[in-house]
């Protein structure tokens, strides 16, 4: 936008450029009718990060929020569930919702959470099309984010390399009455020092909503950057704790008490180069002469490379960013074993990038295929899919409470629902 001053500048258009860089800046829905953080359209931050809104002219519906006298009349939280039984008069939310301890799913996340992605089809020549790029709209309408297949929050079938398996999903199959109540609180570039900002995207509310599972999932950038004295710019730990304590001081003050926040420890970002730097980039695999390492140097001669600590041939510098990271991974450990809030209690976990790594190996795959093909820096949908499925299992051992129980209405629900609650 800034590139367009003419164009902003033209009477029609000011008032419209002020709104797209004012939602951009803040991260939150374009289109929101009522102002409550939700959308009834896709993109440009609407329903692809965050539950779909069913009224958007009306401010106190959307997902998320406890039901308004048990839905009996409208659906308040947009989970589908509403009216009442007329064999026995009671509402269908008290009868299949209730005790139940409905919560949703949040992310505080960077382009990983986010599921940053360029579609290979794009730059590989054996498959330039027309057809190809038939989603590129979406695609830059969300910042070549697609959170609807994400690990965290994703809802739709994959069409990008790998099958949707997300935390969000697999809470709402244990619980229907989570329908809809989930938030990518996440942006390309995300770190501990801007998710302070980016938390106020967040969309809860202490009196009227739902407890929610927060997870703050920060993996590269507090380490990863494109200075070339990359060292002397990452997140150093003080700075780390400081960054954390002020976000996690901001959830509990507006999280709905019972909640739960995870946090997740950054990668070791080694396994880019000890498993991608010989084999071939896209541009590179019809002739056979581009090699990710090749394609690493480039970026770095360009100044344009996202983390010239992992994506280099320099191994001391590898392992120096690597360390780094893990310092940072054990602040927040210490935080999680040491702090103590009134709304939420907390936890830490390891990015399970080793996990994953040996649960494909097991289905037959190689490590590099768990990373994007085009930039050969972030998980892939198949990676996200694993990591979703070892977190879930994970936490369900060690902190059952944290999801709940298995919700014994869901079929009864399933068969209410009859396809109207979809997203």
């Amino acid at each position: 936008m800034d590139r367009l001053p003419g164009i902003c500048s033209l009477p029609l258009l000011k008032k419209l450029c002020a709104k797209i860089k004012s939602f951009i800046k803040r991260h939150l829905p374009y289109e929101d009718f009522d102002g409550d953080k939700f959308s009834i359209f896709p993109t440009l931050r609407g329903y692809d990060w965050r539950g779909k809104d069913c009224n958007d002219g009306d401010a106190s519906v959307y997902p998320g929020r406890r039901p308004d006298n048990w839905d009996a009349h409208g659906d308040s939280n947009c989970n589908g569930i509403w009216g009442v039984d007329p064999k026995d008069g009671i509402p269908y939310e008290q009868k299949f919702c209730n005790g139940t301890q409905p919560k949703g799913i949040i992310l505080l996340g960077d382009s990983a959470g986010a599921h940053f992605h360029i579609p290979p089809e794009w730059i590989t020549a054996s498959k330039l099309s027309v057809e190809a790029f038939s989603n590129l709209p979406e695609a830059f309408a969300n910042e070549l984010d697609w959170p609807q297949f994400s690990s965290t929050t994703g809802f739709l079938r994959s069409t990008i390399g790998g099958w949707t398996d997300s935390l969000y999903l697999r809470l709402q199959r244990r619980n229907r009455c989570n329908h809809r109540d989930y938030q990518s609180i996440s942006k390309n570039g995300g770190s501990s020092g801007n998710i302070m900002d980016l938390v106020k995207s967040m969309a809860r509310n202490q009196q009227v909503d739902q407890p929610a599972v927060v997870f703050y999932e920060l993996i590269g950038n507090d380490v990863c950057n494109g200075y070339p004295d990359t060292v002397e710019h990452m997140t150093r730990p003080e700075e780390m704790r400081s960054n954390a304590l002020q976000t996690l001081h901001y959830l509990n003050s507006r999280l709905p008490r019972g909640s739960h926040v995870i946090l997740i420890g950054l990668a070791d970002g080694r396994f880019l180069w000890d498993n991608l730097h010989n084999q071939y980039y896209p541009l590179g695999q019809l002739n056979k002469d581009i090699t990710y390492e090749q394609l690493y140097t480039f970026l770095s001669c360009l100044q344009i490379n996202p983390c010239n600590g992992w994506m280099s041939s320099n191994g001391t510098l590898r392992n120096l960013t690597s360390a780094r990271a893990a310092q940072l991974s054990n602040v927040l450990k210490e935080i999680a074993k040491s702090q103590k809030y009134t709304n939420f209690d907390i936890f830490y976990l390891d990015f399970p990038l080793k996990e994953i790594a040996e649960e494909w190996h097991k289905l037959g795959g190689e490590p590099w295929q768990l990373i994007e093909a085009v930039d050969g820096f972030h998980p892939n949908q198949i990676a996200g899919a694993l990591g979703s499925r070892f977190l879930w299992e994970k936490i369900n051992r060690e902190w059952p409470h944290v999801f709940g129980k298995v919700n014994p209405s869901n079929d009864a629900i399933a068969v209410l629902f009859k396809g109207q609650g979809g997203h």
